[in-house]
């Protein structure tokens, strides 16, 4: 019997010893619970920090294609002809036939216009010649638009001007430039459109050749015939 009865107790110290290891491990397993179902019930806690690193990496990666592009217009060749190595030049469009080009032309348009600094506008769409020249600078049958050249060193397109304006990098680019007194004035001659009927034809395109009595083509005027506005483009 009392072999039985020592055999009994050790059986029952022995389940309590494993009992009481199972409901320490138990116990310890408890307290981790809560985080981990808090941690599953709010994920965008843990991509928190990856999401953060890819926004400094989005704003590192444009200031670095930003720099590299300044570092090409300063290394860059003269692209025009001579008598641009003061100004802005803009090749961009009036018509409104595709609405993603002309909202490009407006906002290269409208950030020049906020440094107030006069800028060469050159309408592809009210002179042909514009056209042929542009692409001959950028060796391309039909190039994009606006393309923007300063100092003569071609510059890019509306991704390029709008990159350079938020960094800031266009600021320090443009501060050699006058500023305009007066920007919002609109000019009295051709109401800001740069182009005016031709004075020699009246925007006929034709002239009467007193010598050989007949008509010819007017010399001065383009296709349409217009010529640059003599007070807001000379």
């Amino acid at each position: 019997m009392a072999e039985l009865d020592n055999s009994s107790t050790s059986s029952s110290s022995g389940s309590t010893l494993f009992n009481r290891s199972f409901t320490m491990h138990a116990n310890t397993a408890e307290p981790d619970a809560p985080k981990v179902h808090l941690l599953l019930s709010n994920p965008s806690s843990l991509n928190r920090a990856a999401s953060i690193s890819k926004i400094y990496n989005s704003i590192d990666s444009v200031k670095g294609k930003v720099k590299k592009l300044c570092n090409l217009f300063e290394s860059a060749k003269s692209s025009l002809t001579t008598g641009t190595e003061d100004r802005i030049v803009v090749y961009l469009t009036s018509l409104r036939g595709i609405r993603r080009t002309y909202e490009d032309c407006y906002a290269v348009r409208m950030i020049f216009r906020g440094f107030r600094v006069w800028v060469d506008e050159r309408d592809v769409s009210m002179d042909s010649a514009y056209k042929k020249e542009l692409q001959s600078v950028l060796r391309k049958k039909n190039p994009s638009l606006p393309q923007v050249f300063i100092k003569g060193k071609y510059v890019g397109g509306a991704d390029v001007i709008k990159s350079m304006f938020e960094v800031g990098e266009l600021a320090k680019i443009l501060e050699d430039f006058p500023r305009i007194q007066q920007p919002g004035l609109v000019c009295d001659c051709c109401g800001d459109v740069r182009f005016v009927p031709c004075g020699n034809c009246n925007g006929s395109r034709k002239v009467f050749d007193e010598d050989e009595r007949f008509l010819k083509r007017c010399l001065e005027c383009n296709e349409n015939g217009l010529i640059r506005c003599p007070n807001c483009c000379s």
